[in-house]
């Protein structure tokens, strides 16, 4: 009977053991990589950094984020693909970086007269939740966020028409390049991190770029001239996203604090970015740099050149059986509630 006693009290010890060991195992927390290429210093890096500490915060420490900006774990090309096969669990970048990836996405890409910031920010936020984009459906969508009307920097020579283009070579991608093409000049496609460099080199004249790269990037330091022309005003889309293993493992209470976050530093992005563009213009000018605008005839005629970057993507993307016409009309009908002082979004400040 001794024995017996013994031997339960025994297993009753291992099990006890078991248990709090599998307790423990239970509460660690969920360690993750977040990839970005942007530097520490630029705000969009700070905010992806704040996102993270953020996440951390409100789950209880159930999720602990590890924060590498400036491509020291993917490079901004690979950072979507990075995601994809694990090489980080998150990863924020551009789309524009993988030419013909995200096809139906490349709208915002297009010179179809952005404003600011926060509305192509809500935009690209909204034809995703729209049209549900399969070229995401391989990484767990966190949000996506666009900056402001992009203009034409250069160093030695300001562009004041189109014919002031010629024998230049400007940095661009994608729909942004063949804009450039149309406008009368030379694209070269360069990650943003080496554009400095490339300028002060002469690689290339000058860069397609939002005012806030003056001083983000500090690109004032190495061009004098903009050329601001907000009817060919383009965005630029970028995305944060994660391994979707890694996301499914999540526990649902966790998932929708993550969600919930999410949606919050949509509207952060938005604004940082139109605030980052004042920074940009005042710095510019503190450089001596000179912005100029454009004339609305010469407005006008841009215009009128880069419709056929337009009608390619209509037609590339349709010939690829997505709904190229039907994402250009949302696009242009957005645009359109803009202008008529009627646009409301849930991912603006005091949007519905």
């Amino acid at each position: 009977m001794k024995k017996m006693s013994l031997f339960f009290l025994v297993a009753m010890i291992g099990i006890a053991f078991m248990s709090v060991g599998a307790g423990n195992a239970q509460a660690d927390p969920v360690k993750l990589t977040y990839s970005c290429f942007f530097p520490p210093t630029h705000i969009q890096s700070k905010l992806a950094d704040a996102w993270c500490k953020e996440v951390e915060k409100r789950t209880g420490g159930q999720v602990q984020i590890s924060y590498y900006p400036g491509q020291t774990l993917t490079k901004a090309a690979q950072c979507y693909d990075g995601v994809v096969e694990g090489l980080s669990d998150i990863g924020f970048s551009i789309l524009q970086y993988t030419p013909g990836r995200f096809p139906l996405m490349d709208v915002i890409n297009l010179p179809v007269g952005v404003p600011s910031g926060e509305v192509a920010t809500a935009i690209i936020n909204e034809v995703n939740d729209k049209f549900q984009p399969k070229e995401l459906s391989d990484t767990k969508v966190m949000y996506l966020h666009s900056h402001g009307p992009g203009f034409i920097h250069t160093k030695d020579k300001p562009i004041l028409k189109m014919e002031d283009l010629k024998g230049i070579k400007i940095r661009s991608h994608g729909p942004t390049a063949e804009m450039i093409k149309c406008l009368g000049g030379t694209p070269v496609a360069l990650p943003m991190p080496e554009l400095y460099q490339s300028l002060q080199k002469g690689v290339v004249q000058g860069g397609v770029f939002p005012l806030e790269s003056n001083k983000g990037w500090r690109l004032a330091e190495v061009t004098h001239y903009v050329s601001a022309c907000f009817s060919t005003g383009y965005g630029l889309g970028f995305f944060v996203v994660m391994n979707k293993d890694k996301w499914e493992k999540l526990p649902a209470d966790v998932k929708k604090t993550i969600e919930a976050i999410n949606q919050e530093w949509i509207i952060k992005h938005g604004q940082a970015w139109d605030e980052s563009d004042f920074k940009g213009v005042q710095f510019l000018l503190e450089k001596g740099n000179t912005l100029n605008g454009i004339d609305p005839k010469e407005a006008e005629r841009r215009q009128k050149a880069v419709q056929p970057v337009i009608a390619s993507y209509e037609k590339n993307v349709t010939a690829k059986g997505l709904p190229g016409k039907e994402v250009l009309d949302f696009v242009n009908q957005r645009l359109n509630d803009v202008a008529q002082g009627k646009f409301t979004s849930k991912y603006i400040a005091g949007g519905k």
